[in-house]
């Protein structure tokens, strides 16, 4: 069999032409070698073939990538913790970066219904999400800060005759990417993380790029579904789908390049 190797953004890659019998040809777009105990080795190495071409394709990470996405991870484990201060001062500054000029009263208020969570305490609604599910919210906030308010407050455009709790949403924003990128599997790689390993060479927020483009992606879907409450997890579905599609696009390689990226300006 021939092997080409080729350099995409500075992670190498090793293409290989597969046979026509090879049961390679009936596979999913899942990672197709090397077993979950050769992964668990730590080997920097994963392969996929995409079904139009039948190529199975090894990608190396660099060192680069190897440090960011532990970093990722190390993120994900984080728990919120209403204990710690730099936990309790990082949900004030999402306060002070949703609402300027409007004081806090507490930590626990009534106050923060107004930005969608869903009793007076909001660490009760992290959960399973963690304390990077409040960074993220705050990324959007101070990075697109427009696109934040508008979606927060509702503002321009058309509306849905049922509005969704915007700070729940976030934090099921987050949960669903974890569940998409599967970061902690052991498993062979999907072709979406394998893809997302190569956009967090080219930028280390790329996990939290992503949050913004799926949070407006989400909206997006909500207003065209007229959804309701009841209809929150078919959307959430429908926007993980949206995710995968333009993920997988042969002219996407940062997530700047996605189509809906264009939906935060």
């Amino acid at each position: 069999m021939g092997l080409d190797r080729i350099k995409i953004n500075t992670t190498s890659i090793a293409i290989c032409a597969a046979p026509p019998s090879s049961s390679l040809a009936h596979a999913s777009d899942h990672a197709t070698c090397g077993s979950s105990a050769w992964i668990g080795k730590g080997l920097p190495g994963v392969c996929f073939k995409r079904k139009e071409n039948i190529q199975r394709i090894c990608i190396h990470l660099t060192p680069l990538q190897e440090e960011r996405l532990r970093r990722l991870k190390r993120r994900m484990k984080v728990l919120f913790d209403a204990s710690m201060l730099d936990h309790q001062d990082t949900l004030r500054a999402l306060w002070y970066a949703s609402f300027p000029g409007q004081e806090l009263q507490s930590l626990i208020s009534d106050q923060w219904k107004e930005m969608g969570w869903q009793g007076r305490d909001p660490s009760t609604d992290f959960r399973g999400a963690g304390f990077i599910s409040l960074e993220n919210l705050l990324f959007f906030a101070k990075t697109f800060s427009i696109s934040f308010q508008r979606l927060l407050k509702k503002q321009g455009g058309k509306e849905a005759i049922w509005e969704y709790p915007f700070a729940v949403a976030g934090v099921n924003i987050t949960f669903m990417i974890m569940q998409m990128l599967d970061l902690d599997a052991t498993k062979p790689m999907t072709l979406v993380r394998a893809v997302f390993l190569r956009m967090l060479s080219e930028n280390k927020w790329a996990f939290d790029l992503l949050y913004c483009v799926a949070f407006v992606i989400m909206d997006k879907q909500w207003i065209e579904r007229n959804a309701t409450y009841m209809d929150f997890n078919k959307v959430l579905k429908c926007t993980r789908l949206q995710l995968e599609k333009e993920l997988l696009m042969d002219n996407v390689l940062r997530i700047e390049d996605m189509p809906s990226f264009g939906l935060l300006f």
